[in-house]
């Protein structure tokens, strides 16, 4: 990942935010129709254009491929140029542009441009505005970009079958005459969910509601990349939602301006101070954040269910159950049984191999990670947005944030009666 420096405030903006001080405007007017920063697509890439005469051409191939979700689970799925999601097509406002989708599925398939103001024969509604790309051929899709903002594009063909198995990508426009805010990094990501059931390699698009795996760009916590910026940058977070869920996306630390939707850039007073925000089924919110003060701070869904992997559906409440004469009759059938959770399921955190339970072959433990200071009790939609004081030169991750002297909890008794008005 290459990582600028341009933006960025230095030490006074970093003491500034550390002292609780009033940061400097988010913007000013040399800030103004700044060149865009370039998208990074979480664990993805852009796509780059071939310009010919004056336009600018992409090419999507429709294709089966094999996906990771976290090391120790594959499936086949289904994207465009050998990922799901498909490579984030990048162009500016004004642009003309061709795509060509070349069919390699084994049915039929087209493509909707999501949000994007477009001939009607070009929006990609198989049966409606176009016949459907039949296997082996290749369409082509022109148009001149009229707006600016955050768009996705899907199948509009089987898409029951076809979304659920991986097909979608972001289609991202940029200001023509550049971000009225400055930007320093810009982060996107799609929202989706999947059923691969335990011991399986296919997802199963009959499933309506009871999914088992949660996705920020098709991966899994800890396989979600970080997203990383220097303290005093304002980064720009674009979040799509092709799920079958809405799911209210919490950060951790500094509050966000939700600056943007499926529609573009809002006017500046309709912009909202917020630290979770909604974004529904087949909607886009972009948030912007002045990453003042340094640490790992997390970034998920916050229904708890969304940030844990192959979860189970109508399975009996055990908590407050004894369960040990059961555990030990079974373990002689099933040497890796283990109960579930008569105190709660941290027990498995605290007693399986590298904090966390593994299940059937190709499923994923249901928390997954390691922490500075232990197992990580979360999978699916979780990653962390690590601000520093300073990066890498070379790029890539920093590790885990270091905690200055007395910015730490603390262990303070170990006496459960404990009561702070008399100490110990």
């Amino acid at each position: 990942m290459k990582l600028s420096r341009r933006g960025f405030f230095g030490t006074a903006a970093t003491l500034g935010g550390l002292l609780g001080l009033a940061s400097a405007p988010s913007a000013t007017r040399a800030d103004a129709g700044a060149p865009p920063a370039r998208v990074t697509t979480l664990n993805g890439r852009s796509l780059r254009p071939r310009l010919r005469d004056g336009v600018k051409e992409f090419h999507l191939v429709a294709q089966e491929i094999e996906h990771e979700f976290a090391p120790g689970m594959k499936i086949k799925a289904w994207g465009y140029n050998g990922s799901t999601p498909g490579p984030t097509i990048e162009a500016t406002e004004g642009d003309r542009v061709r795509l060509y989708v070349t069919n390699r599925l084994p049915e039929h398939t087209t493509i909707h441009w999501h949000g994007i103001d477009l001939p009607n024969g070009m929006d990609g509604v198989g049966g409606l505005t176009q016949p459907q790309i039949k296997p082996g051929e290749t369409y082509a899709y022109e148009f001149t970009l009229r707006q600016h903002g955050t768009h996705m594009y899907h199948p509009h063909a089987d898409e029951l079958v076809q979304i659920a198995m991986g097909m979608m990508g972001l289609f991202i426009i940029h200001p023509k005459d550049g971000e009225p805010e400055r930007i320093d990094r810009d982060y996107a990501f799609i929202l989706h969910n999947w059923a691969v059931h335990p011991g399986t390699w296919r997802p199963d698009p009959s499933v309506m509601t009871e999914f088992d795996l949660w996705s920020f760009n098709s991966k899994v916590f800890p396989a979600i990349d970080a997203l990383l910026a220097r303290t005093g940058e304002r980064i720009r977070i674009r979040v799509a939602n092709l799920s079958m869920h809405e799911h209210p996306i919490h950060l951790h630390g500094p509050a966000f301006e939700v600056t943007g939707g499926d529609g573009g850039r809002w006017p500046r007073n309709l912009w909202r101070r917020e630290v979770t925000e909604v974004v529904g089924v087949g909607q886009i919110r972009d948030l912007e954040v002045m990453c003042r003060e340094p640490g790992d701070w997390a970034l998920h869904c916050h229904k708890a269910h969304h940030t844990m992997n192959a979860m189970g559906h109508g399975i009996p409440n055990p908590l407050g159950v004894d369960q040990r004469g059961v555990a030990e009759r079974l373990a002689r059938l099933l040497p890796e049984y283990m109960a579930m959770g008569e105190s709660g399921m941290a027990e498995h955190a605290e007693h399986t191999a590298m904090g966390h339970m593994q299940g059937p072959a190709n499923t994923l433990p249901m928390m997954m990670g390691q922490g500075p200071f232990g197992p990580l009790e979360m999978g699916g939609m979780f990653t962390v947005l690590k601000v520093r004081d300073e990066l890498p030169e070379a790029g890539g991750d920093p590790g885990w944030h270091r905690h200055p002297p007395s910015t730490l909890a603390r262990r303070v008794s170990t006496d459960p009666s404990f009561d702070p008005g008399r100490g110990e």
